[in-house]
């Protein structure tokens, strides 16, 4: 693809870089914060609502999930959450509707978690445009691998949108190379072998696999799975750039609403000043 082709307009990083968050986190001697939640969960509104108070109680950035039938990754609470949201009528659009809403309200990087079928339907390039046109930062995608994204990399070269890929303590230091190479904005490293889901013990093999990825030169590695408090966040934040809380935030959702969200964000938060 040439450098003055049509299809490079858009090239350049897209609004609200994640990298551009975690470097200037860095300067200022703490770590990253990034929220998960489902998006259309309980319903649209509520769930843009809940994402803005995130943000507005110390979280950096967001990720954002689109609810799918097969959620291979992830735990029950994620699961019942997207499955409702399902039910409830959520459509892959009501992405875009969600981050516009909420970078209109918020100025933090949104990146949107989704499994592959869901923007394989939509049309990657029409589902990446749209992203990058409602202010989103990249894609978070569980279930593709570097090696099976070359459609998915084109793509975010044209647009400038982050990609973050996924890498797991079984990873082979040669898919770990890989996958720092491939990716824009940060690695997620996963800290346990399994589901996303709050546990008492952040995984001690989360350490292991920071440190390799810091071998392969990744410049940004975040931490996911089983982070629900702030000490843990704290914890994570003494060998990786970012923490990543996911389930424990859509728990306080179903069961608290919107200022349930909030109180635990303010909680999580603290961990990243320690």
């Amino acid at each position: 693809m040439s450098a003055g082709s049509a299809d490079n307009q858009l090239a350049g990083p897209a609004a609200g870089s994640v990298a551009t968050t975690i470097d200037a986190n860095r300067r200022a001697g703490t770590g990253s914060l990034i929220g998960y939640l489902p998006v259309g969960f309980p319903d649209l509104a509520t769930s843009i609502d809940a994402a803005v108070a995130l943000v507005e109680n110390g979280v950096d950035a967001l990720e954002l999930g689109v609810p799918y039938s097969d959620p291979v990754m992830d735990g029950l609470t994620i699961q019942k959450a997207t499955q409702a949201a399902l039910a409830a009528g959520f459509r892959v659009r009501d992405v875009f509707t969600a981050v516009e809403a909420i970078r209109s309200r918020v100025d933090a990087p949104a990146l949107v978690m989704t499994y592959w079928n869901p923007a394989l339907q939509y049309g990657p390039d029409r589902f990446a445009d749209e992203l990058r046109s409602a202010g989103g930062a990249g894609l978070i995608t569980p279930d593709i691998t570097p090696d099976s994204a070359a459609d998915w990399i084109a793509i975010s070269e044209r647009t400038g949108l982050d990609r973050v890929f996924l890498a797991a303590p079984s990873s082979t230091d040669e898919r770990l190379a890989e996958t720092v190479a491939a990716s824009r904005g940060f690695v997620y490293a996963v800290s346990t072998m399994g589901v996303t889901g709050a546990r008492l013990n952040v995984d001690a093999a989360a350490r292991g696999l920071v440190a390799r990825l810091r071998a392969a030169r990744a410049e940004n590695v975040c931490v996911g799975v089983g982070i629900s408090t702030g000490d843990q966040v704290a914890e994570v934040l003494e060998y990786a750039d970012g923490a990543i809380v996911g389930a424990a935030l859509v728990a306080a959702l179903a069961e608290h609403g919107v200022a349930g969200v909030a109180r635990l964000a303010a909680a999580l938060a603290q961990g990243r000043t320690r």
